[in-house]
């Protein structure tokens, strides 16, 4: 909004010079943007994965090729 009062505008209004209004309705749009962003990723937690991951002790992998169920 500010930059189309701005640059895209030319309207004139008595006691109100709408360029610095334009101007300012960007820099409180940048400084909102930025907060927001940095509220956003501060709220952004990491869970850990609730399942465990348990390796079966009885059971061993060997890579020779027949052991994968393929071979014989």
């Amino acid at each position: 909004m500010g930059a189309i009062l701005t640059f895209a505008t030319d309207w004139e209004m008595d006691g109100v010079n709408l360029d610095l209004v334009g101007i300012i309705l960007m820099i409180v749009g940048l400084i909102g943007t930025t907060t927001f962003s940095s509220i956003a990723r501060r709220k952004r937690v990491v869970v850990p994965p609730t399942t465990p991951v348990v390796e079966d002790e009885h059971h061993h992998h060997r890579r020779d090729g027949y052991s994968d169920g393929y071979g014989v």
